[in-house]
């Protein structure tokens, strides 16, 4: 007697609402509709309706922070729309914190630009009233201390890196050197500048300025910073590279020098040049130490420098008479300045590509 199989269950591929591969979802793109939907409405209400600004951009954003959220919550379900709001409130975020940091490029650029010339490179404030005249003697100064700063402070910093992470262990030492480096991390950059001048009045007396005084405030300032980096990248050298130069029998001295420096050249260079960045836009201790000329000098340790935060200062604050020339100086200053920084930082970022592992690049 034959007996028939049952026939097989039909598979039913009916979506089913709840399901995350089957939840229907918004037209590609609507986000970006909400956004210039939002930006027609900010634009409508403060230049047609002429509604101040801050409550047009509360409005415009209205429409993308809470419409968007709302109509992806009736298509696409509860979970969906929770993480759109999350972005768009993430995103506000960065761009509020933005606006700042914008403006202040663009007043700089904006009032600096037009000041720049071959004659403001070139010239110094040397018997220079009213009109003309340069940074050159300013720019001079700012390089000379900030690589006297550098030569001093950075071989310090990097060996007290690796006494920390190759030779201190956990003793006390290390940790009463660890302590020490993160209380002069937070020292304000006029007691540096106070230590500073003390320290050269008790050798030369009173009313010292030179460019030396200078460059040990900022060493003050920048061996914290580079210790505290160096000490981060020596400690992401894989233990295992030392033990296999100990197990062939190299002194730890040789490999430090071999292998745990050339390791961590990328992170160690990027460090100092953040450090060196960091301490070249001070003003306050270098206005008490170093103080300002309009004439250029060269010499560290014989009278007073110009640099490019102080001259930024001094032609704010005395800009003679008429005070628009010196105004106008101190704008290109602040931009020359800021330039120096943003070259460092992409210096930074450059040496960090091309000298870090290939498969960390």
């Amino acid at each position: 007697m034959t007996t028939t199989a049952p026939p097989r269950p039909q598979r039913d591929d009916t979506p089913v609402r709840g399901r995350g591969w089957q939840q229907p979802q918004l037209p590609r793109g609507t986000g970006w509709y909400a956004l210039a939907l939002a930006v027609v409405v900010t634009s409508g209400l403060h230049a047609g309706l002429a509604i101040a600004l801050l409550p047009a951009l509360l409005a415009g954003w209205a429409v993308i922070g809470i419409g968007y959220p709302v109509i992806s919550y009736a298509v696409e379900g509860r979970r969906k729309a929770l993480d759109r709001l999350v972005t768009i409130v993430v995103a506000s975020a960065f761009a509020v914190a933005m606006v700042p940091l914008v403006s202040i490029l663009w007043t700089v650029v904006k009032n600096g630009l037009p000041v720049l010339s071959s004659e403001f490179f070139t010239y110094s404030m040397r018997n220079v009233v009213g009109e003309g005249g340069g940074i050159y003697h300013a720019i001079w100064g700012t390089v000379l201390i900030t690589a006297a700063a550098a030569a001093m402070a950075v071989p310090l910093g990097l060996l007290t890196a690796i006494f920390l992470v190759e030779y201190g262990g956990d003793g006390r030492l290390p940790k009463v050197v660890r302590f020490l480096v993160d209380v002069m991390t937070g020292i304000p950059s006029i007691v540096a500048g106070l230590f500073a001048y003390a320290l050269f009045v008790v050798a030369f007396g009173p009313g010292v300025r030179m460019g030396f005084a200078g460059a040990v405030a900022l060493t003050v300032l920048m061996t914290p910073v580079v210790v505290r980096s160096s000490e981060e990248m020596l400690q992401l050298v894989p233990h295992e590279l030392r033990e296999a130069a100990y197990a062939l029998g190299v002194p730890r001295w040789r490999t430090i020098v071999k292998v745990v420096l050339p390791t961590a050249l990328a992170g160690l260079v990027t460090g100092i040049t953040l450090a060196v960045a960091r301490v070249i836009g001070e003003t306050a201790p270098l206005l008490i130490t170093v103080g300002i000329t309009d004439s250029t000098n060269f010499n560290l340790s014989d009278g007073r420098m110009a640099t490019l935060p102080v001259f930024t200062y001094s032609s704010i604050m005395s800009p003679g008479v008429p005070p628009e020339p010196s105004i106008a100086r101190a704008w290109g200053a602040a931009l020359v300045l800021m330039l120096i920084v943003m070259v460092l930082n992409l210096v930074a970022r450059l040496v960090t590509h091309f000298f870090s592992p290939k498969d960390k690049r």
